[in-house]
């Protein structure tokens, strides 16, 4: 480790110390605190907000960007807690948590973190909100951090920040980016890193906007044989200057945890069209090649480490699951929680303290049974059972409502009910209310989708439609900066 080497805190965490600390080993544990105490220099700032970079020899360069983004900031609490509770020295859990409330307190008052910071003033220089690039991990690390330790303070930070993203982001079923501050829409864009998004829910409980949400991402794949890195849903076109496909994961992985969730088999047939895409249009001689253009299906040669670390990984599991129980994730030792580089980090005593809570990291099912049973119109049901390439949902009306009674978030693992449990086991900081319980048991089934000419949108029912639509705003950057998203999973 003794070079000028220049690394990269937020991508060092989840490749070299997430892969090297799951594996018990002291050699390799030795290294992973070697490698983590050179990135703690990276931490020392006003705001407790990580540079984006440091020298592993000499430390922080004079010259650094003071810029960097939410995920880049906020997506180090899984591997440097374990490695925490694995040396017993606090400091590396307390750095990164400290980086996740310094960003927390800078929200808006709408509970809207914006995409990129200055680390020394704490101003946010791209106030652009979403769920995709830049911020994607800092949502999805608030909840897993929550799963691994038991901490309930990532929990309440997770709900917050999720009810705010569902009302002011979800325009059923996609995903916009707005203004942090007015919610005015900035970027209507289906941006590729959004796809994790379902798999989130899966975990946090909320399953139905997680399947519509999934349907019309994966109505991208189809029409494209690969989601572009950006497709514009106001023209239903791949965005100019981002139609390439750098064999990204996350679509495979929500088709993955939404299979564990309802054991359709519509995610197995998903599973095997995206496999085929692979297979036929990205294999080249020495590996899988990037897709510099999905509409002409032209290779680039380039692989990146996530191919092999997530999307292979997930495909993977997902025929694993469906090929049998007899597998490590499902019936090894302990439960796993997966870093957003794929790694599986063990719930071991010695790591993990969610003892009251939950002890079941995966789909929540009121029953216990992983079967959970959904509304699907005929209509949806014979588009997913053909490979049209029409474009599922409308992003034009949102359907998702947090105007409930308190607990006001969704269900699952937010509302108080742990996943996988069929007695309502009650933990965290919220619970649900006998009202809540008797709603749940309430099924509303809503009209079926209409489906529009080709090309177009499938327009689903509003389910609130006096809510009303922010306008677009006029502090849109025509360039999306892209900042940590090429490791970002």
């Amino acid at each position: 480790m003794d070079v000028s080497l220049y690394a990269d805190p937020f991508a060092e965490s989840f490749w070299d110390v997430g892969m090297r600390v799951p594996s018990y080993d002291n050699q390799l544990l030795n290294l992973a605190e070697d490698l983590a105490r050179r990135l703690l220099p990276a931490f020392d700032t006003p705001t407790g907000i990580p540079f984006g970079s440091v020298n592993l020899l000499h430390g922080v360069d004079k010259d650094e960007s003071k810029i960097t983004s939410t995920a880049g900031g906020g997506t180090l609490t899984l591997e440097f807690g374990v490695l925490s509770r694995l040396t017993n020295d606090p400091i590396f859990e307390q750095v990164t948590k400290n980086a996740v409330l310094a960003l927390w307190a800078r929200r808006s008052k709408l509970n809207l973190v914006g995409a990129h910071i200055n680390v020394f003033t704490g101003e946010w220089t791209q106030k652009d909100a979403g769920i995709g690039t830049s911020i994607d991990s800092f949502y999805e690390y608030l909840l897993k951090a929550y799963l691994l330790f038991g901490d309930e303070e990532y929990l309440y930070i997770f709900q917050e920040a999720y009810s705010a993203a569902m009302h002011y982001l979800y325009h059923d079923p996609w995903y916009v980016e707005v203004n942090m501050d007015s919610a005015a829409i900035v970027w209507p864009l289906f941006n590729s890193l959004q796809a994790f998004w379902p798999g989130l829910q899966v975990l946090a409980g909320d399953i139905n906007p997680a399947i519509r949400t999934h349907a019309a991402f994966l109505s991208v794949w189809r029409r494209y044989g690969f989601t572009p890195e950006g497709f514009n849903l106001a023209s239903l076109t791949v965005q100019h200057g981002q139609k390439s496909y750098p064999l990204r994961p996350e679509l495979i992985e929500s088709t993955y945890w939404l299979y564990k969730a309802t054991r359709d088999p519509r995610y197995l047939d998903a599973g095997r069209d995206m496999l085929a895409s692979l297979q036929y249009g990205a294999r080249c001689p020495c590996g899988y090649c990037h897709i510099s253009d999905v509409e002409h299906h032209k290779q680039e040669d380039h692989m990146e480490s996530f191919f092999l670390a997530e999307t292979v990984k997930y495909l993977w599991l997902l025929f694993d699951l469906a090929a049998g129980p007899d597998n490590i994730v499902e019936n090894g030792p302990y439960k796993y929680v997966f870093s957003t580089e794929g790694h599986l980090l063990p719930a071991t005593p010695q790591i993990s303290l969610a003892r009251e809570h939950c002890l079941y990291y995966g789909a929540y099912c009121r029953s216990g049974d992983l079967r959970q049973t959904y509304f699907v119109s005929e209509a949806d049901k014979d588009k997913h059972e053909s490979n049209d390439s029409r474009i599922y949902g409308s992003w034009t009306k949102a359907t998702y409502s947090s105007e409930t009674s308190e607990p006001s978030a969704s269900s699952g693992l937010i509302k108080g009910f742990c996943p996988g449990l069929n007695h309502g086991q009650k933990f965290g900081l919220l619970y649900m209310h006998s009202n809540d319980e008797h709603r749940d048991h309430e099924t509303t089934q809503p009209e079926e989708p209409t489906i529009v000419q080709s090309h177009s949108v499938m327009l689903l029912p509003s389910q609130n439609s006096d809510r009303s639509v922010p306008n677009s705003g006029n502090d849109h950057n025509d360039s999306q900066t892209s900042g940590e998203s090429d490791v970002t999973s």
